[in-house]
């Protein structure tokens, strides 16, 4: 009887292999023989899923950067944000604090200098932007050019033949008598009391269209800027004053 049982060793040592096979099936990720994980088992799957995506949201972030472009001033005042917060007159003062306008300025054209950039087309985007910097800065400084230049935002060409005629006498018989007054002065000195008349009659003119901007009154604007423009015209003649040399002065 005891020789046809098997000794209970045997049958634990067979039992434990038909054990280890199936637990080999149920989880196959670790071998019980080398203890590594089953190459089959599907990881790669997720991974690729992850990069796609980690792809996928690195090139749309990089796209709006390549291909955005920014926005166009409406305007010379659009370049200044910091000088005009609000925007041209009536909005914004018509006078100008020329020293934050130059800071601003200086700021701007270290940005946009062509030599910050290296490709042909950013050169020249740069250029383009830099002689708009320029050009409003210029306009921008100068209170005439900076009147007629809201004015033309307005569609009023001040600088035009025709918009700029002078209809008031006393203006032109003014104008005259100063041209008169230069041409005979012998010497340099003859001309201060006229540099200070007519400075004079400069910081006049820019409270005046100080007041026409901010009340919108673009006729008067428009007669101020018409005045204006023969004082900084015999400003000028001053500045250039030769004795002899006949003076010109724009009507």
């Amino acid at each position: 009887m005891r020789s046809s049982l098997a000794p209970k060793s045997v049958l634990r040592s067979c039992r434990i292999p038909s054990s280890r096979t199936t637990i080999c099936r149920a989880a196959p990720p670790i071998c019980q023989t080398c203890h590594q994980r089953n190459i089959s088992a599907p990881h790669t799957p997720p991974s690729n899923r992850r990069f796609a995506s980690s792809t996928s949201t690195t090139t749309n972030t990089q796209e709006p950067s390549q291909t955005s472009t920014p926005t166009p001033p409406h305007n010379h005042y659009d370049l200044f944000p910091l000088t005009f917060p609000n925007g041209p007159p009536p909005a914004s003062p018509f006078k100008v604090d020329p020293r934050t306008l130059r800071n601003e300025f200086l700021r701007l054209q270290a940005t946009a200098h062509p030599d910050r950039h290296t490709s042909t087309s950013s050169k020249t985007r740069a250029e383009a932007t830099s002689a708009l910097i320029n050009e409003a800065y210029k306009t921008l400084l100068s209170p005439l050019l900076r009147a007629q230049y809201l004015l033309s935002l307005r569609g009023i060409d001040v600088a035009g033949d025709e918009t700029g005629k002078v209809d008031d006498a006393e203006l032109l018989m003014e104008v005259l008598e100063t041209r008169e007054e230069i041409e005979d002065a012998e010497q340099e000195e003859d001309l201060q009391g006229l540099r200070e008349r007519n400075e004079k009659r400069i910081e006049e003119a820019e409270e005046v269209l100080e007041r026409m901007f901010k009340e919108d009154d673009l006729e008067g604007a428009r007669r101020e800027a018409v005045r204006l423009r023969y004082w900084v015209n015999i400003k000028e003649s001053l500045h250039a004053w030769e004795k002899g040399k006949p003076v010109v002065l724009v009507h």
